[in-house]
């Protein structure tokens, strides 16, 4: 029986009357692209359809199908009946994510149409609905080889290689319906003020909000601490609740303190019901957590206090599934491996995660640094499309506390000539200043690795430590270990740290990424395997991991840094994990390594 994804699928908004259509579908290819004028949208029945596994893609062997060749269209259909519950309510059709282009079908009628492959999508399909056996059709068009299209580690080469892998195409994330009444709670934000022992909260009514009020019950570990009743008086309302009550005791980290961080991941629960009267009209089960992040005399700070962040690079790829997580057990394992192994956060690399790997994010204590597939060109079409995508992942993720930090840009992926076109230049600080407009909670870093202009974290990509008998190829480390400018003034990948016209202004400075050692073990050698470094046995592995770890913690200029990575991918081999989760080597000795060190106060 195929895996089937059955767990909610938006853990920060939860409600009771839901219908997941993940599942067996009808499928077909469309290389000709004739299904529209054919009108399969109305009629699926005189298609030669093959079977899929939702939410798998077809390129992955989960699917059923695993067909790694190109295939721009195709199309998916289904049928359901609701649930007696839901038929008196308004039916609201959700996508976790399509790659990349959907045009929604209900009963033959366009519900509507969606563009971006990594965030999440819905349509109020209650007007097109029987009431009896309803059909639900999706055409997909995912241009292979189109390279304006935020596509990240997805290539546009049939054949994988290197740092590029199989392309995701079409359904990926859960499909699931939603009953509401006419009117209910949307667009809900959670703003957590540390300082002050305040959490906001702002939503707003769809429907007739004349005369409702809203009860919000707010729970500690099963201890309510908060009940109140507001009525709702505009479509838009914000309410601010003070929580610590000037108990400082709370605000505190450690012990009884009702903060949010890797260590004590402290999450308030927090019901919100929507009435008229007596009547009950939307009710949500959610969460937030009582987080801050600053940056402050060349540090970064959380909860106002020194946080070093030792992350590890996740590409977010399985072997089974590509970008979709096998079963949610699979998100969560990753997190606990990588704690295991004494990291505190990753940084989602050219993926935005599925959700249910940022609510495990929060509930066990991980750190995030939110990041989105670029697009690996330049052009008015690549900017439109990168900057609505920016916009519904910030939409998304808003009120998860493990995000601590968004990533637009990537190694001047997408802004290639970044260094001398003010243009490209000017992409970035928009992204920038858009991102930090919509969300003042988090740091933005304009592009990780290099070539940055404003940013809140310089961050610095450097795989240049050779091995042991190999000093030069070390130097860029060593010389970095107390002298700043060694690092500012270097060049990797022969580009600047900082595009000409911006400095570096006491951000604090992270090596966010780095070491890649190629560890292949017998049972993952194939040919064309890559990596940046390699090692030919466990001993002389971890003997190179701890000798670059060292560096980094010697130093007095670095707050914090991002190895890479924690799996294989396909054919590369960078990973402290094989691309099907085995330890490469013995977990302890890495988390005793990655501990080993006293991290010191960095130099402002």
């Amino acid at each position: 029986m195929p895996i089937l994804r059955e767990e909610y699928p938006r853990p920060q908004l939860v409600r009771a009357d839901w219908l997941n259509l993940n599942g067996e579908w009808d499928f077909a290819f469309d290389d000709d692209n004739i299904g529209l004028q054919q009108g399969w949208f109305a009629d699926f029945s005189k298609v030669s359809a093959k079977k899929i596994t939702v939410p798998f893609a077809f390129q992955t062997p989960l699917s059923g199908i695993n067909d790694t060749t190109f295939h721009d269209y195709c199309w998916y259909s289904t049928s359901f009946e609701l649930p007696e519950k839901m038929k008196e309510k308004q039916i609201i059709l959700h996508f976790g994510a399509v790659d990349y282009l959907a045009d929604v079908y209900i009963n033959g009628h366009l519900a509507g149409s969606h563009e971006g492959g990594h965030t999440p999508f819905s349509f109020n399909i209650t007007p097109y609905l029987t009431h009896k056996t309803e059909s639900l059709i999706v055409r997909v068009c995912d241009p292979s080889t189109d390279e304006t299209i935020p596509r990240g580690k997805q290539f546009w080469q049939e054949e994988s290689a290197a740092i590029w892998y199989t392309r995701t195409t079409g359904i990926w994330q859960t499909v699931w319906l939603e009953g509401l009444e006419k009117t209910h709670i949307t667009n809900l934000r959670f703003t957590p003020d540390v300082d002050n022992g305040d959490i906001a909260i702002e939503f707003e009514t769809n429907g007739d909000f004349t005369g409702k009020y809203v009860n919000f019950d707010i729970t500690f570990k099963g201890e309510k601490i908060v009940a109140e009743t507001m009525f709702i008086f505009n479509k838009y309302t914000k309410t601010v609740i003070n929580l610590f009550n000037q108990k400082i005791f709370r605000s505190l980290m450690h012990g009884d303190g009702w903060t949010w961080t890797p260590h004590n991941p402290n999450l308030f629960d927090i019901r919100i019901q929507l009435k008229d009267g007596l009547e009950l009209l939307d009710e949500i089960e959610s969460y937030f957590g009582m987080r801050k992040i600053h940056t402050q005399n060349g540090m970064v700070y959380l909860n106002n206090r020194p946080f070093y962040q030792k992350l590890v690079l996740d590409q977010g790829y399985w072997q089974q599934g590509l970008l979709t997580a096998p079963s949610d057990e699979a998100l969560k394992q990753d997190i606990l491996l990588a704690k295991e192994m004494g990291f505190n956060g990753a940084r989602k690399h050219q993926k935005v995660e599925d959700p249910r790997y940022l609510y495990w994010a929060d509930k066990l204590g991980f750190l995030v640094w939110g990041e989105c597939a670029a697009a690996p060109i330049f052009s008015d079409k690549a900017v439109a499309r990168l900057t609505r995508e920016w916009l519904e992942i910030i939409a998304r993720d808003y009120n998860h506390p493990c995000i601590a930090a968004w990533v637009p840009i990537n190694e001047s992926w997408g802004v290639p000539n970044i260094g001398y076109d003010e243009q490209q230049a000017n992409h970035t600080l928009g992204l920038y200043y858009t991102i930090k407009s919509l969300d003042k909670t988090r740091l933005v870093i304009s592009n990780d690795g290099w070539e940055m202009t404003k940013t809140d974290i310089c961050a610095v990509h450097n795989y240049n430590h050779g091995n042991a008998a190999e000093p030069e190829k070390y130097a860029y480390y060593k010389a970095s270990l107390y002298d700043k400018c060694s690092i500012l003034s270097a060049r990797p990948a022969a580009r600047e740290i900082f595009v000409t016209g911006f400095l570096h202004k006491n951000e604090p400075i992270l090596l966010t990424e780095f070491g890649g050692i190629a560890y292949k073990t017998e049972e993952t050698a194939k040919k064309g395997d890559w990596g940046y470094t390699s090692a030919t046995t466990e001993e002389e592995f971890l003997a190179d991991y701890s000798r670059i770890m060292q560096a980094v913690y010697e130093s007095k200029i670095l707050h914090g840094f991002c190895y890479t990575q924690l799996t294989d991918v396909e054919q590369e081999i960078n990973g402290l994990l094989t691309y099907d989760r085995k330890p490469k080597c013995d977990l302890a000795k890495i988390k005793a390594i990655n501990e080993m060190w006293h991290i010191p106060v960095v130099e402002g």
